[in-house]
């Protein structure tokens, strides 16, 4: 008998023996178990050939009003500072900010309105640089939601549901498809702080949660200053070499407890630790943006140059993309205007317009917007009425989920292309609705997905991220 086992049994009694046995065996059970429910789980994607391989989210946080940017209302200029009727109202649960208010004015957008590109589509003067890539945008102006309160409404945007907990679109990309590159992760997020300081709405983690998925499918958040990732270098003194030999044993000493205990966070842990040791190559290459010729900068701004702007995320989100990054998910904080709207909204189109305009234009002077999706708009949208007081110009717009403005742009939608109407006051949906969950679909759908067959197993349920709804909208695909 080995030295080892000897001394093994010598410590062993009848009933140590049995106790660490009846653990052992139930601890094989138990990963036999999981790995079977793992391969079960194991989707076979895509469903058919995608349109796109990857996604751009452009995030507006706090619900940017489509009545001052999209969807040109010149009726709310004839009746400016009547009430909102109750036959329009039809008995909507408003916010509390604005169900005690003793008038509910309409209210006409200040800014200035033209029409852009061949299908003739509406843009404020906030958004001129957006105006002239109208051409490769499709604007949907009939989304629509259930949440009322930008928590749900966030929540509900990326998961499908307004109460958290559940998987994120970026989780469920990630798992259905993979990588297209090793050494970055599959799910990057990027956010940014809007210049209007009222209202920075708080950007929860959970947007960005793998939820009951596997948790190597979270999303992996980008820094603004500073290293882009914490600890991803390595200590002073502490060699690549060193710290290669160093994930070598954690990684043995890991996959061992692992089979001892079957806990599938232990193999997350290690591919974790692994992805890391890849990104010390890959980050600082791809956060120098000194490779970068002069033209970039005019076109996305002289704010690209500013680690942590909304600009440099644009610019950053399409070097993601070059290098085949699954899904890229912007937030940027500010649209949140209740008051002050005159001179809060300016300051945001100011950090995001032109920038936005420019990842399109620059996707498509590369070759990449064929193949690339950007999605651009906020959790729900604003009212048709004041919030304040309309006669002193303090007012601003509550949250109103019934209608609002998104846009997509890239591979597989139409370009030039306007899908939706709002009645005449832009409170209500007059033609082709979508709901988030319609949104969600079409997107899985670009991507060769079929939402009604991508789901997950879990609590004896296959949940799917369109839950038990969405239909793709087909109106909008080439």
């Amino acid at each position: 008998m080995p030295n080892e086992l000897k001394q093994f049994a010598d410590h062993q009694t009848r009933r140590s023996f049995l106790g660490s046995a009846g653990v052992a065996v139930g601890a094989l059970s138990l990963h036999s178990l999981l790995a079977n429910t793992e391969a079960a789980n194991e989707p076979s994607l895509p469903h058919f050939s995608p349109k796109v391989k990857r996604i751009i989210y452009l995030c507006q946080s706090g619900a940017p009003s489509q009545h001052d940017l999209f969807d040109y209302k010149p009726a709310l200029l004839a009746r400016q500072g009547e009430e909102l009727p109750e036959s329009i109202r039809m008995g909507q649960r408003l916010t509390t900010m604005t169900a005690d208010q003793d008038s509910l004015p309409l209210t006409p957008s200040p800014y200035a309105f033209s029409q852009h590109g061949g299908a003739g589509m509406w843009f404020s003067e906030l958004v001129p640089h957006q105006a002239k890539i109208a051409d490769q945008m499709c604007q949907i102006r009939s989304m629509h939601t259930d949440a009322i309160n930008h928590d749900p409404g966030m929540t509900m945007l990326f998961t499908g549901h307004q109460l958290p907990g559940r998987p994120s679109l970026g989780s469920w990309l990630s798992y259905g498809l993979g990588s297209e590159n090793e050494e970055l992760p599959t799910f990057v997020v990027l956010v940014s702080q809007g210049s209007a300081k009222l209202s920075q709405q708080p950007i929860f983690d959970r947007l960005w949660s793998s939820g009951f998925l596997p948790s190597r499918f979270q999303g992996v958040r980008f820094r603004g200053n500073g290293e882009p990732v914490l600890y991803l270098n390595n200590p002073a003194g502490v060699s690549l070499d060193d710290r290669r030999r160093v994930l070598d044993v954690l990684a043995k000493l890991n996959l061992r407890q692992a089979e001892q205990v079957g806990d599938p966070e232990i193999e997350t842990r290690v591919a974790q630790y692994e992805m890391a040791y890849r990104m010390q190559m890959s980050i600082p290459n791809l956060t120098d943006f000194s490779d970068e010729p002069e033209s970039v900068f005019t076109a996305y701004g002289e704010d690209a140059r500013k680690p942590g702007s909304y600009a440099a995320n644009c610019l950053l989100a399409r070097r993601l993309a070059e290098r085949g990054v699954r899904y890229i998910q912007l937030f940027h904080r500010g649209w949140d205007q209740h008051r002050s709207l005159t001179t809060q909204l300016p300051l945001q189109c100011r950090d995001t317009d032109q920038a936005s305009a420019a990842l399109v234009s620059d996707l498509a002077r590369l070759g990449l917007l064929e193949d690339t999706l950007v999605v651009w708009g906020g959790e729900f949208g604003r009212t048709a009425y004041a919030q304040g007081d309309l006669v002193s110009g303090n007012y601003g717009r509550d949250h109103h989920g019934r209608c609002f403005t998104m846009w997509l742009s890239g591979g597989g939608v139409k370009g030039g292309h306007v899908h939706g109407v709002t009645d005449e006051l832009g409170y209500n949906i007059s033609e082709d609705p979508v709901h988030v969950h319609d949104l969600n679909a079409t997107l899985l759908h670009l991507l060769g997905i079929d939402h009604k067959k991508f789901t997950y197993r879990f609590q004896s349920r296959d949940n799917r991220l369109t839950d038990i709804h969405g239909k793709v909208v087909d109106a909008i695909l080439t």
